[in-house]
């Protein structure tokens, strides 16, 4: 089954992953700061910097609309973009889980890592199957 929509579903599966690991984050943190009542430094952010964050989140989201387009040029695009954004995201998993715990560095790699392993392996493989007989640029 060659099917770009399968590539795109992984890089989706992945997607979602990310927002699991933010979302349990934010809660990890939240149930800490109400555990020590108030007593840790509260995060807060200027409007740029959360601008960023969700930039950064949404470039996850152009990952899979590449990998839908299911050319050659977009699924190289999706497998440059979506290994840099795991790369990003999985050391930035780790780096926080370092600082407040090791539950927060395995979600960190259940929720992106794991299926990202498997959507760049997906991605590179359909890349490879297409091979120069069917290069449709």
């Amino acid at each position: 089954m060659n099917n770009p929509n399968k590539v795109a579903l992984f890089w989706l599966t992945t997607a979602a992953g990310v927002v699991l690991f933010v979302t349990f984050q934010l809660f990890f943190y939240v149930n800490d700061f109400v555990r020590a009542q108030g007593a840790t430094p509260a995060i807060t952010f200027d409007p740029d910097v959360l601008w960023m964050f969700s930039a950064f989140y949404g470039c996850w989201i152009v990952t899979v609309l590449f990998a839908l387009i299911g050319t050659r040029k977009a699924e190289w695009v999706a497998l440059i973009l979506g290994s840099l954004l795991v790369v990003l995201n999985t050391l930035g998993g780790i780096a926080d889980g370092l600082r407040d715990g090791w539950h927060i560095a395995f979600s960190a790699v259940f929720f992106i890592t794991l299926p990202s392993v498997l959507a760049i392996a997906t991605t590179w493989r359909r890349i490879k199957s297409k091979g120069n007989g069917h290069v449709d640029e």
